[in-house]
Parts: C-alpha cells; sequence; structure tokens
C-alpha cells in the first residue's frame, strides 16, 4: 500500500472536500470574472457568435455549480454539468492544436472534465451539505445505505 493510499484511506472526506474546492476555484473565479466584466465579456465572446443570453447562462453554469460542488449541496449535478460544460469549451473553442496554448487548454478542459465525472459518481463525502440535507434523490435506499448511515453517525 502507497502513502498516498494510506492517507485517502484514512481521511477519504477529508480529500473529497480539498478536491472538491480546488475543482470549483476555477469556476467560481472565472464567474465572478465574467459577471464583474459583464459588458467586456460580452463584446468579447460575440465576437466569437455567443450572444448575451448565453453568457449569462455561462456565469449562471459557473457560479450556480461551482458554489455547489463547493459546499457539497447538490453536487453530482454540478459536477456533471460542468463536465460537460468543459467538453462543450474544448471542443468549441480550443480545437487549434497548432496552437500550443490552445492545445493546453484543450487538455486541461478534458483533465477537469474527468475531475468532474469522478466527482459525479463518488459524491461529495460527508464533509458536505448533502449529507445534513434530507433530499431523497440524493440518496440511495436499502441496506448498504443504511449501513453507510450508522458508520457515519
Amino acid at each position: 500500500m502507497t502513502q498516498i493510499s494510506k492517507l485517502t484511506e484514512c481521511f477519504p472526506d477529508s480529500v473529497l472536500l480539498v478536491s472538491r474546492l480546488l475543482l470549483a476555484l476555477i469556476f467560481v473565479h472565472e464567474g465572478t470574472t465574467l459577471a464583474t466584466h459583464f459588458s467586456g465579456t460580452v463584446k468579447a465572446m460575440a465576437v466569437v457568435g455567443v450572444g448575451a443570453p448565453l453568457v449569462v447562462g455561462v456565469i449562471a453554469l459557473q457560479l450556480g455549480a461551482g458554489l455547489a460542488i463547493a459546499l457539497g449541496v447538490l453536487a453530482r449535478i454540478g459536477a456533471v454539468l460542468l463536465g460537460l460544460f468543459c467538453l462543450m469549451t474544448a471542443t468549441m473553442f480550443h480545437m487549434d492544436f497548432s496552437n500550443q496554448n490552445e492545445l493546453l487548454h484543450f487538455e486541461k478542459d478534458l483533465a477537469i472534465a474527468g475531475g468532474m465525472f469522478v466527482l459525479a459518481v463518488m459524491g461529495s463525502g460527508r464533509l458536505s451539505l448533502d449529507r445534513f440535507i434530507a433530499l431523497p434523490f440524493l440518496h440511495k435506499r436499502g441496506p448498504a445505505s443504511a449501513q453507510a448511515a450508522s458508520e457515519t453517525n
């Protein structure tokens, strides 16, 4: 067993929390930046054919899903949405592989999407708001969940 696997075995929920915060940071930061410079953002996005309503949607997605992931409330849904957003962004805006910077952004978007899909599968862990909110569609019912609930309490 490696040192890293020992660490993650001892502190899985802490690792999930730190991972969620790291994944969310880029989206919350970018969404805030786009919102605070809205007119410039709309002008820049118009050049590539993206209209103001879609810019508003992107800002809402980045802030809403980013905060959901950071806080761990509806994090699985936020992770899927941001994972799909990253795949779309990579294929729509970063396909000029002759440009090293574009290739880097393409690969970065794919890596972030992968992290988001892992988060969607794993869930946000015990250090999250989901744990404290009783939303039936977020929690599996049955013997396995009963055992998991008894282990967390």
